[in-house]
């Protein structure tokens, strides 16, 4: 178990409700990117499967509980695009 990998997962595991919060308020996706939050999806389940098959530990959930903070967070631009849809001309 490494302190630098679990500093690193917290530090983003306290990032991520804000950018939940700006989501869920705003009703928009301005400033949002879905190939980034995809991108950083790969990487929690890359690195949740290194944890698996090599080197299993309590850093797993920590990669596991950023990996639903992201999903929370693309639910929410898909709701506001299908928002944003609905109120187009």
């Amino acid at each position: 178990m490494s302190i630098f990998e679990i500093i690193m997962l917290l530090c983003f595991a306290s990032a991520w409700p804000f950018s939940i919060y700006k989501s869920y308020k705003s009703r928009q996706n301005a400033g949002k990117s879905l190939l980034f939050m995809c991108v950083v999806e790969v990487g929690y389940i890359a690195g949740m499967l290194h944890k698996f098959f090599y080197n299993m530990d309590g850093v797993f959930y920590l990669y596991l509980f950023n990996f639903m903070l992201v999903l929370i967070d693309l639910c929410l631009y898909y709701r506001n695009f299908l928002l944003a849809k609905k109120f187009e001309f």
